[in-house]
């Protein structure tokens, strides 16, 4: 089962972000709490961590986009052997 990765709340007043660098790419496999793409607004930059562990399936928002607060930019599937079968 897929999870989405979210944009994070940012701030008191900041509803929107860039898209600044993705870590990591599509069929990676990542771990709990990695960090997988960094976000930049004019206040603060954020990295964006890995919920749980697995492989990244996804990448909706590219580097250079602007993105909303709660807005999903990719997808983490099952990683290990489940990702395997």
């Amino acid at each position: 089962m897929a999870v989405e990765v979210r944009v994070p709340t940012l701030g008191e007043s900041i509803v929107e972000a860039t898209v600044g660098k993705w870590l990591k790419r599509v069929g990676d496999t990542v771990a709990a709490g990695e960090t997988l793409v960094d976000l930049e607004t004019d206040k603060v930059n954020v990295e964006v961590a890995a919920e749980q562990a697995g492989v990244l399936e996804q990448i909706l928002k590219n580097e250079g986009e602007n993105v909303a607060v709660g807005e999903v930019i990719g997808t983490l599937g099952a990683g290990g052997a489940a990702a395997q079968n």
